[in-house]
């Protein structure tokens, strides 16, 4: 298939989980295809079988291979309009459980990637004009109480998110984060309680706030974080 250099697509990192398919599905809805990364895996396989997505498995963690998963995304019919960082990790815990492997765990995964998947983007964005960033941070970045380390790399991804905007600015590249609370997914409806339930926000409805902040609307904004809390 020939390149077509003016279908812009959307990278969507940590596709494949509840949020992702909501996110994937909104911006298929509105006529952008999506490029999909995520661990490799049926739920992967799944949304590869859908018109307008390119799957991509990778280790998001991984510097190497998001850089690898990027430049195999180059060969692709589509060339990247923007980029959404989704992949992340929850590990609970107190300051007295805090131990080296879940802390590298939720740096790794919810810090890491979404540094890594912005470092190999950026170059892309700016050679094409600009483009949009938005990553997710949570309300637990901003205040209230929360699981130590958790809460402490979700900040990270809030600052990282400011610093971005600075310096992405004169190439054009929008850079905004979304600060979740409690989403509606099927695995946390197994611990919550039906009061929580009903408060906690849809996936769908996070996902259309996302593809505001991608699209030409939101052209003034950058550098904002979000809140996306609902009653949760």
């Amino acid at each position: 298939m020939a390149r077509v250099d003016d279908e812009a697509a959307v990278v969507v990192t940590g596709a494949a989980g509840a949020l992702g398919h909501a996110v994937v599905a909104e911006f298929l809805a509105g006529g952008r295809p999506v490029i999909a990364l995520d661990r490799a895996g049926a739920r992967l396989d799944e949304l590869a079988g859908r018109d307008g997505v390119y799957a991509v498995p990778a280790d998001l963690a991984s510097r190497d291979a998001v850089h690898a998963a990027f430049a195999t995304a180059d060969a692709l019919p589509v060339v990247p309009s923007a980029l959404v960082t989704l992949a992340g990790a929850f590990v609970p815990g107190k300051l007295t459980d805090v131990d080296e492997e879940g802390l590298d765990t939720l740096w790794r995964s919810n810090f890491g990637s979404a540094l890594w998947s912005a470092q190999a983007i950026a170059p892309r964005l700016a050679a094409r004009g600009g483009g949009a960033i938005v990553t997710v941070g949570s309300k637990t970045a901003v205040h209230g109480p929360a699981p130590v380390a958790h809460a402490t790399s979700k900040a990270a991804v809030v600052r990282l998110t400011q610093l971005l905007a600075d310096e992405l600015r004169h190439d054009r590249i929008r850079v905004n984060a979304v600060l979740p609370s409690v989403i509606d997914t099927p695995a946390n409806r197994a611990w919550m309680s039906a009061e929580l339930a009903a408060r906690a926000v849809p996936p769908a409805a996070i996902a259309k706030i996302i593809v505001f902040l991608c699209g030409p609307d939101a052209a003034p904004i950058s550098g904002a974080a979000i809140p996306v809390y609902g009653d949760a």
